[in-house]
Order: structure tokens, then sequence, then C-alpha cells
């Protein structure tokens, strides 16, 4: 597409000849390499960029506390607030594994995020804020084309989401994705915690659904600025042949990936768990706003307290993941997962309810840096696209089914006994983790 071929133009600086990214299944191994290492510093700089336009657009409509309520506007239902968790899990996880093949024929990865992402991911997030003007006159329209948008939005990240994984993996070395990634949330998430004040007091100043409005837009540009930083990628070409020829026979070899690989089988099932233990996230503001009647703004404020634990913990689980590894990581996000939800449950006023989404946020960075670097380490680059999608997908069914088991339980024991169980299994995730699942980097030696 001509979206790509503008956006790569830049890749001839990568130290490749245009016979070489003709041939992408000629180029050496060492002459690839030197080109990553040649690009690293503006690969770099577009990276932390891209991803901190993107968290700056997020925080107007943050998925634990802005949208829940503003769904909780049109409806009392705890299964629409549910089904706004299903969706956002549905909508990212489940398609990767169907990617996964595609993404592995394919000498640049970037032609995925950049061409297929500009329509599928960020377009519907810039129609989010005509879609909520019919709030007032058509509620119900309103609420179904917020759902719609807002599952195009999330499926649309989904399709592109193993080659972005991809391409950051390809142009950024493994000694520094952790700190690469941890700055770059930190930068954004740091950023972001400036924008929820500002979607705080536009929401609290125009109150529903003008407020909304102005947040979707917001959000909508943002969004779609980060994407010309994705573009200006360099990635140089390079392709190894395919370990299977048709889709059919690359869906056969599927289930000899998990039974051959012990450590990773052990690890997708303690990921489903942990997945089930996030079941109570999306009711939690809606919780402290109705038992204490407090105003919108509430929700950006929040959100503030959510992105502050974020930032912060991203640069510590960086510099900790690329020392230590991201299993560890991820056993810490777990804990502070658990915790949240726990005080959740005991906390006696809604001041107490900062502290929770900032254990909430940082158990939030924990598992978006490392549960997507982990994955790449189980496995050689090759076959790292499907790796990546076994893991996402398997997760994602769990994660999508989670928000709905939270309004069974939100409706049959009430919120505080969703928060106790989500602690409970939060837990038992953190156990299967630490002592069934091996660090890779170890099993590798």
């Amino acid at each position: 597409m001509v979206l790509c071929e503008q956006a790569t133009a830049a890749d001839g600086a990568s130290g490749l000849s245009d016979g070489q990214a003709e041939s992408p299944h000629e180029t050496p191994l060492s002459e690839f390499e030197g080109a990553v290492e040649r690009n690293y510093r503006h690969n770099a700089i577009v990276t932390v960029l891209d991803g901190a336009l993107w968290w700056w657009g997020s925080s107007f409509v943050a998925a634990r506390t802005v949208l829940p309520l503003y769904v909780s506007h049109f409806t009392e239902s705890t299964w629409a607030i549910g089904l706004l968790s299903t969706v956002a899990a549905a909508g990212w996880f489940l398609p990767q594994l169907l990617t996964a093949n595609w993404v592995e024929r394919l000498p640049r990865k970037k032609v995925v995020p950049v061409n297929v992402g500009l329509f599928s991911e960020r377009l519907p997030m810039l129609l989010m804020a005509p879609a909520a003007l019919l709030a007032r006159r058509a509620p119900a329209l309103a609420l179904i084309f917020f759902f719609v948008l807002y599952f195009w939005h999330t499926l649309g990240g989904g399709i592109i989401a193993v080659g972005w994984q991809d391409m950051f993996a390809k142009v950024i070395p493994l000694n520094r994705r952790a700190r690469l990634f941890g700055l770059t949330n930190f930068v954004g998430m740091g950023g972001g915690a400036l924008t929820a004040i500002v979607a705080s007091r536009v929401l609290g100043s125009y109150g529903f659904p003008d407020g909304y409005v102005v947040c979707f837009a917001a959000a909508g540009l943002l969004i779609f600025a980060s994407w010309a930083f994705l573009a200006w990628v360099r990635e140089p070409a390079l392709s190894s042949p395919p370990t299977t020829g048709s889709q059919r026979a690359y869906w056969q070899r599927l289930p000899a990936i998990v039974r051959q690989d012990a450590n990773f089988r052990r690890y997708l099932g303690a990921q489903v768990v942990i997945n089930f233990s996030g079941m109570a996230a999306g009711f939690i503001t809606v919780y402290v706003v109705q038992r204490w009647l407090l105003p919108d703004n509430y929700a950006g404020a929040f959100t503030i307290s959510m992105l502050v634990g974020q930032s912060l913990s991203n640069l510590v689980f960086g510099a900790i993941a690329d020392r230590k590894g991201h299993k560890l990581v991820l056993e810490l996000s777990a804990l502070l997962g658990a915790s949240a939800v726990g005080l959740a449950f005991l906390a006696p006023a809604p001041l107490w309810f900062h502290l929770v989404f900032v254990l909430s946020g940082m158990s939030v960075a924990g598992f978006y840096q490392s549960g997507l670097m982990i994955t790449m380490e189980f496995c050689a680059a090759e076959i790292r696209p499907t790796y990546i999608g076994l893991n996402n997908t398997v997760s994602g069914i769990a994660a999508a089914l989670s928000p709905l088991m939270g309004a069974w339980l939100a409706g049959a024991v009430g919120y505080r006994g969703l928060f106790a169980a989500a602690c409970g299994i939060g837990v038992l995730g953190f156990a299967l983790l630490h002592w069934w699942v091996q660090e890779p980097r170890r099993a590798a030696r």
C-alpha cells in the first residue's frame, strides 16, 4: 500500500541496499543486525513518541474508570459494564493467533500496524465523539454505536498486535527492550496523568454527555497522531522461509507446540488464572461512585491515581526485567493486582480508592510490559509470532470471559463479594506463576 511505501522510505538509511531489501531471504543476518544497531536511536525516539501520544489519548477514555462510568449513565445493568471489559479483551486478544502465520511470512512487519492499523484501530476512535452526541436525543442508539465502535477499535488493535509486537522485537535489541518499553510507558503515563487532570475537569464542568464528547474527541486526535511516529520506524527487511505452507498446516502444528513446550504450557495455564483475577477491574469505579454518590469527575481523579502507579512502576519494572527476567515482574504484578481488589473490599471511604488505583496501575504496568515481552523469550525469532498469538489468544479467552463472571458475581453476592473472590484468584495465579513456571531465560540456558 502507498501508506507504508511512504512510511518506509527512510528505511534506506538502515544500511541495506535496494537489492537487498528486495531480496529479504538473502540478507545476511550480520548485516541485518548491524542495520538494527545503526537505526536504534531513531527507532527508540519514534517508539517513545508513538507510545507517549497513545497513552495521552487513552487517558481521556480510560477503560477501567471513564468508560465504565460512561456506560453506567445508560443502564444500571452489571452485564453491560461487564460486556465493556469482555469487548476489550475479546477484540484485543482473540484475533492474534489468526494473524500470526501471516505475520511470520512478512519481510517487514510494520505494514501491519501502519497500513492496516490506520483504518482498523485509529479510525473508530475518531468516530466515537460524534456518536456520543446522540446520547441526549437517542441514548439507546448512542450506546449501540459506542459498543460497535469500541469493538471495532479493540478488534482492530488485536488484528495488528502480533505485527506490532514482532516489529518491536525485530528493531529493538533484546537487552534494551524492557528499559525502552518502560521509558515509553513512563513518559506516556506520566503525561497521561496530566491529560487525566484535564479529563477530570472536563467531566466535572460539562457532565454527561458533553464532557464525554470532548474526551472522546481528544482521545481520537492524540491516538491518531501517534500513528505518524509509528510510521517512521525504520525496519530493515528480513525473512526466513515459512515453516508451514497452508493455514491448515499451520493450525495443525499448534497443538504440538503447546504439547512439546512444557514450560510455555504451564505459563499459559498460570496466565489463564491471572486473567480471571481481573474480573473485578471494570466494576471498581462504578461501585465507589454509586456507593458514595460521587460526581463523574472522580473517574478522572481515579485515572490520575492509576497512571501515577503505572508511570512510577514502569522504569523500575523495566530495570528488574532486564536484570532478573520478566517472570519476576509478572509475579509482583499478580500480587499488586490481588492487593488492589483486596483493599477495594476493605476500603471504608472513597479516599482509599486512590491507593486502590495506584496499586491497580502498578499491576497493569507490569502485565502490559512483561506480559508482552516474556513471550518473545520462550522461542526462536522465526516462530515468535506464533508464540505471541498463542499466548494472547489463550489468555484472551479467559480475559473475555472473566468480566461476565464478574457481572454474575456482582449480581449474586454484590461488589464486595466480587472483590474478595478476585483477590483470592489473584493470589492463586501468583502461586502458579512462582512455583510452576520456570524463568524462560534460565530454561533456555
